[in-house]
């Protein structure tokens, strides 16, 4: 599925400066992995060791003439071939294109989340799968904020099967993954020890991993490694 970049405008109803209808096939939120840059979207995500917008030169050297950008941004005429989409916040942008594209998608999809072990169920299941299905998955590890729209990106209407990983290291974050994800299928790996310095208990943690499958039609878990904490 290709979007334009006007269609793409709507849905994270951006304010646009100014914007052609280009094609966008790829998204970027790594300055280091551009390869086509004639139809890749790059997202500017400001986080605590970086700032994406300083990457944005380097970009344009390179070719790329599309990008989201956060409302502070005020150099847009220094670029006059680019297109800019101007946000309040370029993650929750990138989120709110990942999940409106999901939805235009009714197959099953399989929603992995525990405090280990989910990257190696991924692996297992694909080898199970893949001779009967099309399947599209995280790439690695690919479960944060940022790696679960850009697994989801990756969804296409050849595909007849995906498995994502979903990773939290505090509250609030896996309502925006569940969006995202909309699992129909749950497989919860265990709970353990990992990001315990986020939760102020393992039971909040618990019901935190736990939104993930809120809307999921099957869940499978390990009873005796949840019940003492949900």
């Amino acid at each position: 599925m290709i979007y334009s970049l006007q269609h793409i405008a709507t849905i994270i109803q951006a304010q646009t400066k100014p914007v052609d209808n280009r094609e966008v096939q790829y998204l970027l939120t790594d300055s280091r992995k551009l390869i086509f840059p004639d139809t890749t979207l790059f997202f500017a995500i400001s986080g605590p060791r970086r700032n994406g917008h300083t990457f944005i030169a380097e970009l344009y050297d390179r070719g790329l003439r599309s990008f989201v950008v956060q409302s502070s941004f005020n150099e847009a005429a220094t670029y006059p071939d680019a297109s800019f989409l101007i946000v309040k916040d370029v993650l929750k942008a990138l989120q709110q294109l990942a999940a409106f594209h999901r939805s235009q998608f009714h197959i099953p999809v399989i929603g992995i989340t525990g405090s280990n072990g989910k990257t190696i169920v991924k692996e297992w299941l694909y080898q199970l799968l893949n001779a009967d299905q099309q399947i599209v998955r995280s790439p690695r590890s690919y479960n944060s904020q940022i790696g679960v729209p850009l697994s989801v990106w990756q969804l296409q209407s050849m595909h007849t099967l995906a498995i994502f990983e979903a990773g939290i290291s505090e509250p609030g974050e896996m309502d925006m993954l569940q969006q995202i994800i909309q699992p129909t299928i749950g497989i919860w790996t265990n709970l353990g020890a990992a990001h315990n310095e986020g939760f102020s208990s393992e039971r909040e943690k618990a019901l935190e991993k736990a939104k993930l499958f809120k809307e999921a039609d099957l869940l499978i878990f390990y009873r005796d490694g949840l019940a003492p904490h949900c």
